[in-house]
């Protein structure tokens, strides 16, 4: 069954959109826990790093999905 192409784009928008709220809650979070134990910022930043990645993944895989389905 075909996808309308502008079905795809808002899915690629929607991706994207989701993937910046999560990484600006992660830095937010991130930020406001070194302010409250400086002592464990490697730590943090560590997991922080992690995390963004496996966010960044998710959304790089609902991209590849809407363009599959496009070009189906």
């Amino acid at each position: 069954m075909p996808v309308d192409p502008g079905l795809a784009a808002i899915g690629a928008g929607l991706a994207a959109i989701g993937a910046a709220i999560g990484i600006g809650i992660i830095g937010g979070s991130a930020i406001q826990s070194v302010a409250r134990q400086p002592e464990q910022f490697s730590r943090i930043q560590t997991f922080m790093l992690l995390t963004a990645a496996l966010v960044e993944g998710v959304a790089l895989f609902s991209l590849v999905i809407c363009f599959m389905a496009l070009n189906k």
